[in-house]
Order: C-alpha cells, then structure tokens, then sequence
C-alpha cells in the first residue's frame, strides 16, 4: 500500500510575535525559523517518517526556495513528483506565532494553484487499489475534482483536509473516503458542529470523519458510531503543522495495520502531534522516524 499525497510544498518563515498584527498596526517580531512546509510537503514527511510509503506530487517554481524545497525533501523517506513550472515563484508561508504558541498562516499558492490534472495523473497513473491519495485544499478547483473522480474509477482510498477552506469543498463529500476537519472547518462547511457535524457529512457520503479541537482531543465518526480520544499531554510552544502530523500518523497507523481508521490509530495521532506542538518550526517540528516507529508500536 501506498499513499500518493498530492498537495502543496512550500518554504514556511516563522515570525515571533507578542500579538497577532491588526489592520494598520506595525509590531516587532523575531525570525524563529525558515523550514520546508506546505500542508502536501507536510503529510507526506510524517506518513513516510511513519514507514509507509509515500509518493509527494507537488509543483514548485522558480527562484532560492525551489533548490530549498528540493534538498529538504531529498532528505526524507519519501518519493518526490515535483513538477517545475516556469515564471511563478514556488510557495510560501508567512507564519506568525504567539508565546501561547498559537499561530496565524499567510500562504501563497501561485505554484500549488499551477498544477495541472494531467502532471498529477501521469505519476498517479502507477497507483494500483487500495492505495490512499491524500488531498488539501491548496489545489484548483478542477485538479482538486479531477484527482477525486480518478482515484474512484481506480478503487483508490480518498483522504481530504479541507484546509484551506474553499466554497466548493460541500459538492466533494460522495467521493470522499476519510475527512480530517478541525472545528472551525467542520463549523463553516456544515454549519454545525460535534457529533452534529460528522453525522452531516457521513449522511452526504464521507466513509469515515475525523474532527480534531486540539487540547480537546479528537472524534472519530462512521455508520458504527462516535469514538473520542484526549488530547496527548503537551507543552505548546508552535502549533504549526500539529493538524497535519495528526492526519498523517492516523492514516499510516491504520494502513500500516491493514485496517480502518480506528481508535488506536487517533491515539497514535494524538501522541505524534504532541510532540510537534512541543518545538519550533515546520518539518524540523515532526517527530523522528524513530520516535514515530516507538509511537507506533505502542
């Protein structure tokens, strides 16, 4: 089994601040870190730091942050698809981070938004049944529609984070297999939330949801019924990337398994996303290939 993550890859720029800048407002702010990123660059590290194979399909552009992208990623356990366009800037996030170690993401996706099906489909082309394809919301509308039809005709698990949030996501739900919402998605594209939500989008075809709320732990719903796990203990110091190792430990501890996604698999999840909120950065924020296999065991 194999996960095709198809998404964005950016360089992330993490900026301390003491307070989120407000419209017209100038604030100090320290660099704390200049790290691969870009939810698509995300999951795959932590899905192939988990042991299961992983193939990236991303597009980058032109300029520094293209040879960034390229020598991180060629240090991780991961197949990397990178398409190379020519006259866009390959992507970025501005990440603004607060002593609570909450944050707020200004992204570019002039490369992501680039992407055409066609590049994606000629690598996805090797995918065979059963193997996952793990989309974010940083994609055209019609490559994000066009992955979704492809990997149903070719019997493919369908794994969705709709983030960020885009006015078409509600008409994706029937192709759907495995949604990963936190409460503020789950709030805006149901207009409900809990247990009332997940029923929603199981009613209009998701197989399975997962609804995260942080330090609040994290709700596993299908037909069988609802299963809550806590939050991991944790100290905070950088939420970056915490919803994305937490997705993608949950699909590689099921699929490693050979199972569904499960209730082990969101305790995994959990406990690996404790320790990336526990360090500074993006990709340098993840846990070890060997901590995850510890994670993992248990």
């Amino acid at each position: 089994m194999r996960a095709y993550v198809i998404g964005n890859v950016a360089i992330d720029e993490t900026i301390s601040v003491s307070s989120f800048p407000q419209a017209g407002a100038s604030l100090l702010g320290r660099e704390q870190s200049r790290d691969l990123g870009g939810k698509g660059a995300n999951q795959s590290v932590v899905c192939g730091r988990c042991g299961l194979p992983t193939t990236l399909i991303a597009a980058v552009g032109e300029g520094f942050r293209s040879r960034m992208i390229q020598d991180q990623l060629a240090r991780e356990p991961i197949e990397s698809e990178l398409i190379r366009l020519s006259g866009v800037a390959s992507d970025f996030s501005i990440v603004f981070t607060t002593p609570d170690g909450e944050n707020a993401i200004v992204t570019t996706t002039e490369a992501a938004e680039s992407l055409t099906l066609d590049a994606v489909l000629r690598t996805l082309s090797k995918a065979r049944p059963g193997d996952i394809a793990v989309l974010q919301g940083n994609l055209s509308e019609a490559v994000t529609r066009g992955i979704l039809k492809t990997a149903r005709e070719k019997a493919l698990v369908t794994a969705f984070n709709p983030s960020p949030l885009r006015s078409y996501f509600p008409d994706l739900w029937p192709d759907v297999d495995l949604a990963f919402l936190n409460k503020g998605e789950a709030q805006s594209l149901t207009g409900t939330d809990g247990e009332a939500a997940a029923r929603k989008l199981l009613a209009e075809g998701v197989r399975q949801v997962v609804l995260t709320a942080g330090g609040e732990g994290a709700t596993l719903a299908d037909r069988t019924g609802f299963v809550s796990v806590p939050a991991f203990p944790a100290t905070v110091l950088d939420t970056t990337g915490a919803g994305d190792t937490f997705m993608a430990v949950a699909i590689a501890s099921s699929a490693l398994r050979g199972c569904d996604l499960d209730e082990r698999a969101l305790r995994h999840a959990s406990a690996a996303s404790a320790l990336t909120v526990g360090r500074c950065g993006t990709r340098s924020a993840f846990p070890t290939e060997q901590e995850l296999a510890g994670i993992l065991a248990d």
